[in-house]
């Protein structure tokens, strides 16, 4: 499905001169695996030329739909496997898929079913994505590989990806999607075709959210809640819905739901300015999603800089008092100082070393934006 914000994008891609890779890349929580998921199975469609695709009735969209498709290849950490079709992933001749592999794995090594899951591919699986990729297609047409994330590859895997798409294999089309444009390999973006994915403005993304709030009688939330939260995951449609989800299932113990408990005590913290208790607030936090407290306080900073410079909040609109009283207090040059440091840290935010310390850190330095 194509998000309404996402399809003038959607519309100006070519299906019958679709380049060897596309590079898919936006904000998170915006629509972008949908819209790799859709592009992937019209890419396969066998309707005829000139008919909309997919047309969700031929035989290989069928198989698609099904997980069952044997010229999609999905490429995914264990993390990310819900969003793929059927979460029912296949592979090249009928082997499992990498994700697949993993968890079979597991559970014959006897691992609990509640261990953590890899958010990371490693270079095992990539090279059982690729291996098989000189061989000719099962149905005589296009073979997709689908990477998402795309940061989610470590460093020898991402080299083992760059292999293929420098001599890409005969009717295979890679789509690669991320969220940290930043992070990719400039060997791999400068063979792809980038296609940028923009965030909605914020009336098209709340009425999204209310239309399909309305289908879902189980997720019971007012508008000025649901305002809160979509401005707190940054104005992004499908992570606020996420989060709505995990509230609904009230399970403490989901990592969405738990980071973004957290994040709210953090944004708590820092309306306090100088006075924060950042040794209380990292005791609370630091447990949470080391990436979504990251983002938070980027945001957070950022919202303090367009207070300062333009007198603009655009992330939280909530704390919007707080906010330009604090820009009045920040000292400038500390306030861009600690911005880089928190970017620069989001870098490396999946692969944290001592996160309360990283945290501790961070807000010691916040609070030192204040002071003389």
């Amino acid at each position: 499905m194509i998000a309404p914000w996402l399809q003038q994008q959607w519309d100006g891609i070519d299906l019958s001169a679709c380049p060897n890779a596309l590079l898919l890349h936006g904000q998170a929580g915006i629509g972008k695996a949908d819209f790799a998921i859709t592009l992937a199975k019209a890419l396969l469609c066998e309707a005829p030329f000139g008919s909309k695709k997919p047309c969700n009735g031929c035989e290989a969209c069928r198989w698609f739909d099904t997980g069952n498709h044997p010229d999609f290849i999905a490429l995914v950490p264990e993390t990310h496997r819900r969003f793929m079709p059927n979460e029912a992933l296949e592979g090249i001749d009928g082997d499992l898929s990498p994700s697949k592999k993993a968890k079979a794995l597991r559970d014959e090594e006897g691992d609990s079913p509640e261990k953590k899951e890899k958010k990371y591919i490693a270079i095992d699986e990539a090279r059982s994505a690729i291996d098989g990729l000189a061989i000719g297609t099962h149905r005589g047409g296009n073979r997709i590989v689908l990477v998402y994330p795309l940061e989610a590859l470590r460093v020898d895997a991402a080299n083992t990806l760059l292999k293929s798409l420098e001599e890409p294999p005969s009717s295979t089309i890679f789509i690669l999607v991320t969220s940290h444009l930043d992070r990719v390999l400039p060997t791999i973006r400068s063979r792809c075709r980038l296609v940028a994915l923009p965030p909605p403005d914020r009336a098209s993304g709340l009425a999204w959210l209310r239309h399909e709030i309305a289908s879902r009688p189980e997720l019971k939330v007012s508008n000025d809640e649901l305002e809160t939260i979509f401005y707190e995951q940054g104005g992004a449609p499908y992570a606020t819905l996420d989060f709505l989800s995990s509230k609904q299932g009230q399970n403490d113990k989901d990592e969405l739901f738990v980071s973004i408990q957290a994040s709210r005590y953090l944004l708590q913290g820092l309306a306090q300015g100088v006075r924060i208790d950042w040794l209380d607030v990292a005791e609370k936090t630091h447990k949470a999603s080391f990436a979504v407290l990251l983002a938070s306080m980027q945001r957070w900073l950022a919202d303090l800089q367009g207070s300062a410079q333009a007198d603009a909040v655009r992330f939280y609109p909530k704390h919007a008092g707080s906010i330009t009283t604090l820009s009045k207090q920040a000292r400038l040059e500390k306030l861009l100082r600690l911005w880089k440091l928190v970017t620069q840290a989001r870098r490396h935010e999946n692969h944290p070393l001592a996160t309360r310390i990283q945290l501790e850190s961070l807000l010691m330095q916040y609070q030192q934006i204040f002071a003389d």
